[in-house]
């Protein structure tokens, strides 16, 4: 099972699978306390008085904030590589890049 996931993961070993997993983990918690902030200093909540754009808003900002999060931790583990080939990816298939 462990191979599998590693094989699904594209990783070298299962030190580089764990390694993949904490970026990830930082980067999930990390995205949204900084999102929190950016929202807090632009005062979003009082720009955008209408609640479900607001919501639309706040998703993007959580997504593009993760974005630079990852390439920031990943840097800091020595993955920024592998992460920026991942993040290559994801742009492609939701059409920002080609």
């Amino acid at each position: 099972m462990i191979q599998k996931t590693i094989k699904i993961f594209h990783a070298d070993s299962l030190t580089h699978l764990i390694i993949i997993f904490v970026v990830f983990a930082i980067t999930g918690s990390g995205s949204v306390l900084v999102s929190e902030l950016v929202d807090e200093w632009l005062g979003l909540r009082e720009i955008v008085l209408f609640y479900p754009i607001y919501m639309i808003l706040k998703v993007i900002l959580v997504v593009l904030i993760y974005q630079l999060c990852l390439l920031a931790v990943a840097s800091v583990f020595g993955q920024f590589k592998y992460f920026l080939r991942i993040q290559k990816k994801f742009l492609r298939r939701i059409k920002i890049i080609k």
